[in-house]
């Protein structure tokens, strides 16, 4: 299977201010606050590689610098031959990225919303429109489409976020918790959605606490714990480490023994 992404020993270090009171994290040594250790996978086009973990565990931090709204420490990763730390400009041509605090304007309407990102990224006024229709029916926006953001529910802001995100039809998805705090039938259809990418050979990462989706969508994982890669290899191959052979089993299973290794240590 073609590899779309290459992640290469990728890493993030912040430099602190003293030790956080309370909260006394390995991680945190002589001022500096190792967010992601150099962490490597592959994600292959056509795939969806879940990335899981506790918060705190790295995730978002992962997701943003591969978005390159972050630059790392070291490392970097190549988007089909594209270096995001070399050329980070060409490699957001080619992706979309929703993050956990994604918003919208609440000013425009959700059709003006993605109608200015898809400009942004230069999309042809004819295709652009095509665009914006296709993916207002697939989300099932309906007449939300031409009211102000600001009046929009919870599910349907994340709707429009969510067609900002693919209106330029990027090869790479890159998604944090992208149903998180919707109700059931708003995230069926992102969820159906996210399958559909895949059918059209998109690689998209998925970062999410929901297990069932983990079941229903993923073809790869990586699991993240304490700026550590704990685990990477398919979900059955996770399940193997649970004596029920349940996912959710295996995954606590984990962190709890990748846990005990970095007390131990």
């Amino acid at each position: 299977m073609v590899s779309m992404l290459d992640v290469r020993a990728l890493s993030k270090t912040f430099r602190v201010d003293g030790k956080r009171h309370g909260d006394p994290d390995p991680r945190q040594r002589a001022g500096l606050f190792h967010a992601l250790r150099p962490v490597s996978f592959t994600a292959p086009q056509g795939g969806i590689v879940g990335v899981l973990g506790p918060n705190g565990a790295g995730k978002t931090t992962l997701l943003r610098l591969l978005s390159t709204a972050l630059r790392p420490s070291s490392g970097t990763a190549m988007l089909d031959g594209v270096d995001l730390v070399a050329d980070p400009r060409e490699a957001r041509r080619r992706m979309g990225f929703l993050s956990g605090s994604t918003g919208v304007y609440g000013r425009l309407t959700g059709r003006e919303m993605v109608q200015y990102f898809g400009r942004l990224h230069r999309v042809a006024e004819p295709v652009l429109a095509r665009r914006i229709d296709e993916l207002f029916a697939l989300l099932r926006i309906g007449s939300a489409a031409d009211r102000r953001c600001d009046t929009l529910s919870t599910g349907m802001k994340q709707k429009v976020s969510i067609a900002r995100t693919l209106v330029h039809d990027p090869d790479v998805l890159i998604l944090d918790e992208p149903t998180t705090g919707l109700d059931i039938l708003s995230a069926q259809v992102i969820v159906e959605l996210i399958a559909r990418y895949r059918e059209q050979g998109k690689t998209v990462l998925l970062a999410t606490h929901h297990i069932h989706e983990v079941e229903q969508l993923c073809d790869r994982l990586v699991v993240l714990q304490g700026g550590e890669v704990c685990f990477t290899g398919t979900a059955s191959q996770l399940r193997e480490r649970s004596e029920k052979g349940r996912l959710d089993d295996a995954l606590l299973a984990t962190l709890l023994r990748h846990a005990e290794v970095t007390r131990a240590a």
